[in-house]
């Protein structure tokens, strides 16, 4: 009514809208001031930030997010901002076992003993295997992460859990990095890792092996995390419809959001390749 009020009378447009005018010219005078005025743009802020993360962010990595495009404000009223507009992050799932550790070949040391620090690139990567849900059969995705910048550094996603699917992971490593000769490779104990097809491969590039205890999910603790997150923030209830449909969404997951865009708290709040370009230009 008040866009029209310049076309129409107000007594006209109330009676064919069914409304009183003395409740159109009360909620004139009741406008939104200034300071709803800002509430109601830093909802909109919060709520972009929150759907540009996939609905994964909480309270400190939306106000990390908006401090980064310039936006003061605190965890407080960020906090505010998600309850009234009822926004509430993606809860992890619990972690399932999906190792096979029941074969013969041999078991090498823990080398890392949980240090998932490094202080250079290509020093010390994790890796391991998930499932994922398809309508045509079960996929499996490996992924190679340095932990010197929490980048995933190399992938694959295959119908198969053979070893050929994680060596294709690991030859996308070495095709993004170059040599990874003096590497430390840590992963659990499951046959993929453990059998002559990939060891040979691993000694022939110069990488020493480290492999988790046995059931203990927590000395791979960062490449766990890493799945936990995919199936929060990217698959939720959704399965793929096919192969092809799974390396497409997997694409843009891992190396247009999780690598470039997604902010970790492990880095100070800054995805993996903004923390390794701030590295070099450290060095430079």
């Amino acid at each position: 009514m008040n866009a029209h009020r310049d076309e129409f009378p107000v007594e006209l447009m109330a009676r064919v809208l069914e409304v009183s005018r003395t409740g159109f010219y009360a909620w004139l005078k009741h406008q939104p001031g200034p300071r709803q005025e800002e509430r109601s743009r830093f909802d909109a802020e919060v709520l972009a930030e929150f759907e540009k993360a996939k609905k994964c962010y909480g309270s400190i990595r939306i106000m990390e997010a908006l401090h980064k495009r310039g936006r003061s404000c605190n965890r407080k009223r960020v906090t505010r901002s998600l309850k009234r507009q009822g926004l509430r992050a993606r809860p992890p799932r619990k972690y399932v076992v999906t190792t096979d550790s029941k074969h013969s070949f041999p078991i090498v040391p823990n080398l890392l003993e949980r240090n998932f620090s490094a202080d250079y690139p290509d020093l010390k990567y994790v890796s391991d295997i998930t499932y994922l849900p398809c309508l045509q059969g079960w996929l499996y995705l490996v992924v190679f992460i340095d932990l010197f910048s929490r980048r995933v550094v190399g992938w694959y996603v295959s119908h198969s859990l053979k070893h050929d699917t994680v060596l294709a992971a690991f030859y996308r490593a070495v095709g993004l990095r170059g040599s990874l000769r003096g590497l430390i490779l840590h992963s659990d104990r499951g046959v993929q890792y453990c059998c002559g097809g990939f060891t040979d491969v691993m000694r022939l590039n110069g990488v020493v092996q480290s492999m988790s205890r046995k059931g203990d999910c927590w000395d791979n603790a960062v490449a766990e995390s890493f799945f936990a997150n995919l199936k929060r923030e990217m698959l939720g209830n959704y399965v793929f419809f096919d192969l092809e449909d799974a390396q497409r969404r997997l694409f843009e997951f891992i190396e247009v959001f999780y690598n470039r865009q997604r902010l970790h708290s492990a880095l100070g709040y800054v995805s993996p390749v903004e923390f390794e370009e701030l590295r070099w230009q450290k060095c430079a």
